[in-house]
């Protein structure tokens, strides 16, 4: 059966409960994590979303990945596979809200885009709120696609990585 796609209003308590989520992470994956980030929409503060905690797991090298997976299984995740075909290993902790947690190497390219599309929504308010706009459209659109509507907003999330402003060094 088909699980809803239902956006939500921004829940404030989002940033508080990755924090809770990425304690534990770290503590189940100890020395093998670099860096533990906040993606998705519940990352951006006033943002609808999906009531789903995105994590982005680096781990500290690529010979991590299947020791960190098999511990994360082992905690209860449910395996979700290679979702982008990009070393980035998924895995989904049905909880209230629900989590999903991806492990990558170092230099991951499609970790770099979530965080820079994500920094992108925190910083531009129109960009923001076009995003959540579309969002809202495409959860009545494709009620029962979770697919087809991830595949929706592949355009936007792909010109708002290519229109960011370089970094600042």
């Amino acid at each position: 059966m088909p699980t809803p796609v239902v956006v939500v209003g921004y829940d404030a308590a989002w940033p508080d409960l990755f924090a809770e989520i990425a304690k534990s992470l770290r503590a189940l994956l100890g020395d093998a994590v670099n860096a533990i980030d906040h993606v998705g929409s519940t990352a951006v503060p006033g943002l609808a979303a999906k009531p789903i905690i995105d994590i982005d797991v680096t781990l500290c090298g690529r010979e991590l990945i299947e020791p960190a997976c098999q511990r994360i299984v082992q905690a209860g995740y449910g395996a979700r596979g290679n979702r982008y075909d990009d070393d980035m290993w998924a895995f989904l902790a049905k909880r209230e809200p629900a989590c999903r947690v991806y492990l990558c190497p170092p230099g991951n390219e499609t970790h770099r885009k979530r965080l820079v599309f994500r920094d992108r929504l925190r910083q531009d308010g129109a960009l923001r709120e076009a995003y959540g706009a579309l969002k809202q459209q495409l959860s009545r659109r494709f009620f029962l696609d979770g697919d087809a509507y991830t595949a929706a907003k592949r355009d936007f999330i792909e010109a708002a990585i290519r229109n960011a402003p370089p970094p600042r060094w």
